[in-house]
């Protein structure tokens, strides 16, 4: 199974995301086109993906073509601004946050199963 994304484009889709996830947790992953590590870590969450569990909606930026999205999510969320970074929100707040190499699916497993 390949991962699902969805992409996230409209400041209205945060508005949503923070709702729907009173019922099940949401991830939002940033990424930058043109930066390297972030093709990485998206390659890493694609290739764990279907071992991971998660059954999640898992949204994905395109930092560049969103850029005010991502300064909207940082403010909404209470997080740094960070590229690479995955996000995920429980009950309308970011419960989890990381950037970089230290992007692992299996701490957002956990969270959720708290």
């Amino acid at each position: 199974m390949s991962t699902p994304w969805l992409p996230l484009t409209q400041p209205e889709q945060l508005t949503d995301l923070a709702q729907a996830s009173h019922e099940q947790p949401v991830l939002i992953f940033k990424h930058s086109t043109t930066c390297s590590i972030s093709a990485a870590a998206k390659s890493k969450i694609e290739r764990q993906w279907a071992d991971s569990g998660l059954d999640l909606p898992i949204y994905y930026l395109d930092l560049l073509r969103f850029r005010p999205l991502s300064a909207q999510i940082a403010e909404q969320f209470g997080v740094r601004h960070e590229s690479p970074q995955l996000l995920l929100i429980k009950d309308g707040e970011c419960t989890y946050d990381a950037s970089h190499m230290g992007i692992r699916l299996s701490d957002v497993q956990a969270v959720v199963k708290q």
